[in-house]
């Protein structure tokens, strides 16, 4: 399938090798590594961040092979998960970035069609997210409330 924003055609991408229970070499103590999530939660990680030092630093390729739910399954069980998704936090932090530097340079039309399209994908998002019930149906995004989301 085509991308939407681009004349290309997706590219096919490396998959993880099937597993059913986590190698012998790895940290397979569930309670220390839920100990360390909610930890680094705490510290303000998103669940990819907190995957990447749980591989790097703990010895866990992967959580859910461990302990049998996903990080965010685990946040979500300890009350420490974020109130938007990571997704959309990700896009709105960039769309700041990209905000910022066209009040900079207001000829740059080139990002300002990229803002166009982030913006049109973090509404595509939330349509989705309401659907499925992550976020609250009066959840809105807006380019003038974007900072205070994310600073929350």
């Amino acid at each position: 399938m085509a991308r939407m924003h681009t004349r290309r055609k997706g590219q096919s991408g490396s998959k993880r090798p099937y597993r059913a229970e986590p190698p012998a070499w790895s940290n397979t103590n569930i309670e220390e590594i839920e100990k360390a999530i909610v930890q680094m939660a705490n510290q303000g990680k998103s669940s990819s961040e907190i995957g990447m030092v749980l591989r790097d630093r703990h010895g866990v390729p992967d959580a859910t092979l461990v302990t049998g739910k996903k990080i965010l399954g685990i946040m979500k069980e300890k009350n420490v998960a974020p109130k938007v998704p990571e997704d959309i936090h990700n896009l709105i932090v960039k769309v700041l970035e990209l905000k910022k530097h066209l009040d900079r340079n207001p000829k740059d039309a080139h990002n300002t069609r990229s803002l166009n399209n982030m913006e049109s994908k973090i509404r595509r998002l939330a349509k989705y997210y309401h659907r499925e019930g992550v976020l609250p149906m009066e959840w809105k995004y807006s380019l003038e409330r974007a900072e205070m989301l994310i600073s929350r």
